[in-house]
């Protein structure tokens, strides 16, 4: 199965199933003398895992990451970083009665007519249970980036029709500290308590509902990106719509820029204060333009479609072309986004620790 591997100087390589023995990644690439804080790294997976609240998943996986190679007393070496994610919880007689049947909207049909063989236990390599592989790799990114000042944050703006304020960046740790003392990850409380109750709401009725991520990256530095076809806005969408269940990406002004005047979007630059360079009045742009970082902070949003699986009968077609029926068993998250938000950080820290080396190759 080829695309399994993601980046070029930073590149990592997941492997792994839903209901296998387990899930892991390669990095490739990582530079040496990088202090890999294993804590950090579990603490990040410890907030994608499942289990967490009654609005996620009840799966019981500690997802406790093992480093089998490229670390030494403590540092990366500059060698292949190996981690693995052992698989503690499946429980795949939940899936059999999918096992001739096409659950809609699923990657079931398409994997079957692609391969022409699929692992129908929770649906194997298509699970977003690979995903923990690439947050143990965004948590050794973000150790790369923190030596250079790099921060990435990311909250749940929004749940169905109910939306976040927009937020002031100025103090990251304080929206990360709010963020994480409610379950659906909002940095705005009343907001998350809103959230909280429609999807209980929604898991009660056997139903599911989508939402959206914004994610802001700061002190990135100006360079970052190549001019054609990798650009960095162009990167950052593949990595997020690479996410299951992504169906939306947008950066800077987004969509609602399409509705503006140019003389109304146009970024104004002007001296930073001190000795700091160029700035800009606003930042429609995103912090990029013409595929280049321009210094300013990075911002964009991901979109989620509900989760296919719902504990609702709904019609569809079994392998043969039948007309069947099928209801959802198991345990899945009523809403994906709460846990999506670190996979979400993890995919732009990759993103920018990639380019960030591209750069330093060039310069």
């Amino acid at each position: 199965m080829a695309g399994n591997s993601f980046g070029q100087l930073f590149r990592i390589t997941t492997f792994g199933e839903s209901h296998g023995a387990a899930v892991g990644v390669i990095i490739d690439g990582c530079p040496p003398n990088i202090e890999i804080d294993e804590e950090f790294i579990q603490s990040e997976l410890d907030k994608r895992k499942p289990g967490q609240s009654r609005i996620t998943t009840q799966r019981k996986e500690s997802d406790t990451a093992q480093i089998l190679s490229g670390v030494f007393e403590g540092k990366s070496t500059g060698t292949p970083l190996a981690i693995v994610i052992p698989n503690e919880d499946q429980r795949s007689k939940d899936y059999d009665h999918n096992k001739d049947i096409f659950r809609p909207s699923h990657a079931d049909y398409t994997y079957q007519a692609k391969y022409g063989i699929r692992d129908h236990r929770g649906g194997g390599r298509s699970s977003a249970r690979e995903t923990a592989a690439r947050v143990a790799a965004g948590a050794v990114a973000k150790l790369f980036l923190r030596q250079q000042g790099i921060e990435v944050f990311a909250h749940v703006s929004s749940a169905g029709k109910i939306d976040a304020p927009n937020l002031s960046s100025d103090d990251l740790a304080s929206l990360l500290e709010i963020r994480e003392s409610n379950i659906v990850r909002c940095a705005d409380p009343a907001t998350a308590n809103e959230m909280i109750e429609m999807i209980d709401g929604i898991r009660k009725q056997g139903d599911t509902v989508g939402g959206k991520i914004s994610c802001l990256i700061r002190n990135c530095p100006v360079g970052l990106g190549e001019p054609v076809f990798d650009k960095l806005h162009a990167d950052l969408g593949k990595a997020m719509l690479s996410i299951n269940a992504v169906h939306g990406f947008e950066y800077g002004s987004g969509f609602a820029g399409s509705e503006m005047k140019g003389s109304e979007h146009n970024d104004i630059f002007q001296p930073a204060e001190g000795d700091k360079g160029i700035t800009t009045l606003t930042n429609f742009s995103g912090g990029i333009q013409g595929g280049i970082s321009n210094g300013m902070d990075i911002m964009f949003r991901v979109a989620f479609k509900p989760i296919a699986t719902i504990m609702q009968s709904q019609q569809t077609i079994d392998a043969e072309g039948n007309s069947a029926e099928i209801k959802g068993k198991g345990r899945h998250d009523p809403c994906v986004v709460p846990r999506a938000v670190p996979i979400v950080e993890a995919m732009a820290a990759l993103v920018i620790a990639d380019h960030l080396l591209r750069q330093k190759a060039i310069r």
